[in-house]
């Protein structure tokens, strides 16, 4: 007797699984243009972990000549309580 329930459950499971499998997995189609995977014309995200000078991202450490001659440092922001910010700071000669 329990061999013929067992058998039972099987078969009932056999039947029942592809109409769940259909349930949790619909077929949907969605159209993208492909400007959406295209970065063609626009501008890099903005950085978190980096300095920007003229359009350009500098690391921690990096250093530039800005106009006047100047040096300009990328640092830590240590007055910021954060994911600690990068900041241009001026380079002492």
């Amino acid at each position: 007797m329990q061999l013929r329930s067992l058998l039972a459950g099987a078969v009932a499971l056999m039947v029942t699984l592809p109409v769940m499998a259909q349930r949790l997995d619909p077929q949907v189609d969605i159209s993208v243009p492909p400007e959406v995977f295209s970065t063609q014309g626009q501008r890099a995200a903005p950085c978190n972990q980096c300095c920007i000078y003229q359009d350009q991202n500098y690391s921690e450490g990096a250093v530039v000549k800005a106009d006047g001659g100047v040096l300009l440092q990328c640092q830590r922001d240590e007055k910021t309580l954060s994911t600690n910010p990068l900041v241009w700071r001026r380079v002492k000669t």
